[in-house]
């Protein structure tokens, strides 16, 4: 006959340890979900407008750069208009996707030391504007804080436009909208001095080496994230929470101004048909941004 177990004090114990776990959880998931639908316009296009003006009065020298640069400024303000992204993704958050968001971050900063010391994949550039605690000295600490919302705007974009059922458009469709976010942040940022090339390339001092790189890079980093998340259930979490694309939004106003201030037209065109996809489609609310 079959083993009977035994009840163990340790097991109610447990449950209970286990049911206090989740209801704080599902405490704090509400107070960052109300917090971020509470202030979106603020997130989503004040912060970037600031961000812009602060940015180019620091390169113009009208406030000086130690202010205008300041890495934990731009941390700080980063993980702020990231907050959409971060109060989307948090309940969807389990072991799978935890292990595949640690994996990502390994390879995010490994490829990027690679990059640094090789010139491979992205052709050989550096830093040239301290972006927080480095890395070896090489890399910034919070890279994936810069890394991880360009990949997953990319995954919740494509998402939202062709569904669950095929996974070959689904990668293909990404990449090319991680490139394309790419494309615009790259020449802004080149401007702004934050890195540059060695050899600069012809697309606004970026060469084509970084695009390639972005393409291989991004093919790795998207697979990861196709076995990290059930997308079902990131479709339906994208369907009913009307913020999870403002990130998205901050991203391309801070992006395509600042390329619109030096005259890198073809980012600002690629910003501005990006927005208008996204604002323009049935899944976007405007009244809630306050648009």
């Amino acid at each position: 006959m079959p083993a009977v177990r035994t009840p163990r004090y340790d097991d109610g114990w447990r449950v209970v340890s286990e049911t206090a776990v989740a209801t704080q959880r599902a405490r704090v998931e509400s107070t960052l979900e109300r917090v971020v639908e509470e202030n979106r316009f603020t997130i989503a296009v004040t912060f970037p407008l600031v961000g812009v003006a602060m940015l180019l009065a620091g390169r113009a020298e009208l406030i000086p750069a130690e202010l205008a640069m300041n890495p934990y400024l731009l941390i700080g303000a980063n993980l702020v208009m990231v907050s959409p992204l971060v109060a989307g993704l948090v309940p969807l958050i389990d072991r799978r996707a935890a292990i595949g968001l640690s994996v990502l971050a390994l390879f995010t900063w490994g490829i990027e030391l690679a990059g640094v010391l090789t010139g491979l994949p992205y052709g050989e550039f550096s830093y040239g504007v301290e972006l927080g605690p480095m890395l070896f000295d090489l890399v910034p600490l919070g890279l994936p804080v810069f890394y991880f919302p360009i990949l997953l705007n990319s995954y919740l974009l494509a998402l939202l436009f062709l569904g669950t059922p095929s996974l070959l458009r689904r990668f293909v469709l990404t990449l090319g909208i991680v490139l394309a976010l790419d494309l615009i942040l790259d020449p802004g940022a080149v401007a702004l001095g934050f890195w540059g090339w060695e050899v600069p390339g012809g697309y606004y001092g970026v060469p084509a080496i970084n695009y390639l790189g972005w393409a291989l890079s991004g093919s790795v980093a998207i697979a990861i994230l196709q076995f990290s998340f059930d997308h079902e259930a990131v479709l339906a979490r994208l369907e009913r929470c009307g913020f999870f694309l403002d990130d998205l939004v901050s991203f391309l106003v801070l992006w395509g101004l600042i390329n619109a201030s030096v005259g890198n037209w073809i980012p600002v065109a690629l910003s501005l048909s990006l927005l208008v996809t996204l604002l323009a489609s049935d899944w976007f609310d405007f009244n809630v941004l306050g648009t």
